[in-house]
């Protein structure tokens, strides 16, 4: 269903599973960052009423995850500390593309969204089928189903204020772009991404 060219690398769960605290430190980042986008294409969009409709939701319930992922912390005695510096998604930003109509602009946005929602999910499917811990499997196969509906609305959005055909053909552009940057990251288990 994600369309994803390149699987997550088998050996990622056995880091993540080594660095449990650091995964969730970053995790939680990923979901304030989330919810931070989707505040500012609110913003930056504002003129077209499906972005706000579709994505007030989406804030919400990201800030909600957050907020899940932060209890997590505490429960096992962690702190959320600093944020990290997203590799992954500094790379997918210089894929997308600059300048045009104000359409075309939020097809990008919509696009990248949708790619990090995309690997989110799979990280979370890996994660809650190779976890030892049980809770922890079951938290990330929670996460994985509300991951795979946000992905869709990205997409859906896009298509809405650009042709369907751009947006099939750019998102393939995107999907290989990303497989490119999957293969050229470091393997870490202290990130999601």
């Amino acid at each position: 269903m994600l369309g994803l060219k390149l699987p997550t690398d088998p050996r990622w769960i056995n880091l993540a599973e080594k660095s449990t605290e650091e995964i969730l430190v970053d995790h939680a980042y990923c979901e304030q960052k989330a919810a931070s986008s989707c505040i500012s294409m609110i913003v930056t969009f504002s003129e077209y009423p499906k972005v706000v409709e579709v994505l007030t939701p989406v804030v919400a319930e990201e800030w909600g995850h957050f907020r899940m992922v932060l209890k997590e912390l505490k429960k096992r005695g962690y702190v959320l500390g600093r944020p990290r510096t997203d590799e992954y998604v500094k790379a997918l930003m210089q894929v997308k593309q600059k300048g045009g109509s104000k359409e075309q602009r939020l097809m990008e946005e919509c696009l990248v969204n949708a790619l990090i929602e995309a690997r989110s999910c799979e990280r979370f499917r890996v994660l809650s089928e190779g976890l030892e811990d049980p809770h922890l499997k079951t938290f990330y196969r929670d996460l994985m189903i509300s991951e795979a509906t946000h992905y869709v609305n990205f997409i859906d959005l896009a298509k809405t204020y650009w042709p369907e055909d751009k947006v099939k053909q750019r998102w393939q552009e995107y999907l290989n772009a990303e497989a490119g940057i999957m293969k050229r990251l470091e393997l870490r288990g202290d990130r999601m991404h």
